[in-house]
């Protein structure tokens, strides 16, 4: 792959305290990028916890921890404000943010039951997060990013499969509505210099830390590739895009590795 240098970028990563989140925030800072990592307030020492890893791979003052809650607007704006502060800059947003099939608080089944099994408080929740949560955090940074004619906003969506496999409501739910964000947010702001696209592992990650390693999964820096190219100048004018970290080939030229990461959208725009 090509050497992309993300000097004097800005990337805010939401659930950046462990998994996918943490990993792609490592990925942004080796490559160069100052990186806010935000998670709630329960969240506060493993996210403190990863800001300092960062910092001990690359340089002191790589990465900064925000306790935010992204189903809180003001939170929103102060996590956008607080990254302004800090490093003087934003311009990146990775969505990474969302409520899992399982985890604290959810049956050890998961969340993946029939429609009429599932509790509507899980429901209600894993809507809230995965998608009013990605809006607010979204509707919070573009401002700023829009007033500078240059911005990146990447949505992490899933397969096709897990959109519409059976039991799989509300995540395969919220998922589908993210794939629907990224095409009409890409519209909205095309001529802006901020880009949208989705982004997805292409199957199940080993991306839960408290989870002993598991046979077969992809390892949780399968989109570290294709979110440091979104990230950069060669993906400008790249937006309303879906691109898929397994189908990311290391070997090409990143241009060629974005093309053949290009998946079709799940939706066709208008």
């Amino acid at each position: 792959m090509d050497r992309i240098d993300l000097e004097g970028r800005v990337v805010i990563v939401t659930g950046g305290s462990r998994g996918l989140g943490r990993a792609m925030a490592q990925a942004l800072a080796e490559a160069g990028g100052k990186v806010v990592l935000a998670a709630p307030a329960g969240e506060t020492e493993r996210l403190r916890q990863a800001a300092l890893e960062i910092d001990a791979a690359t340089e002191p003052g790589t990465a900064h921890a925000v306790a935010a809650d992204i189903l809180e607007p003001d939170d929103c704006r102060h996590l956008v404000d607080a990254t302004l502060r800090h490093f003087g800059g934003l311009h990146v947003l990775v969505n990474n943010a969302r409520r899992m099939h399982r985890g604290p608080g959810i049956p050890p089944d998961g969340n993946s039951l029939p429609v009429f099994e599932t509790d509507p408080a899980i429901w209600r929740e894993t809507i809230m997060v995965n998608v009013v949560g990605t809006f607010q955090m979204t509707r919070a940074a573009l401002p700023h990013l829009m007033a500078q004619k240059w911005g990146r906003i990447v949505n992490l969506t899933t397969s096709l499969g897990t959109m519409q496999r059976r039991h799989n409501s509300p995540y395969g739910v919220t998922k589908a509505a993210l794939e629907a964000a990224t095409l009409i947010w890409a519209q909205d702001l095309a001529g802006s210099g901020v880009t949208v696209n989705s982004l997805i592992p292409g199957g199940a990650c080993d991306s839960d830390p408290d989870r002993p390693p598991t046979p077969g999964l992809l390892p949780v820096t399968i989109m570290n590739p294709a979110v440091v190219w979104l990230a950069s100048q060669f993906s400008d004018g790249c937006t309303g895009g879906r691109y898929v970290g397994k189908l990311w080939d290391a070997k090409r030229p990143a241009a060629e590795a974005a093309r053949g990461a290009l998946e079709p959208p799940v939706l066709r725009a208008p």
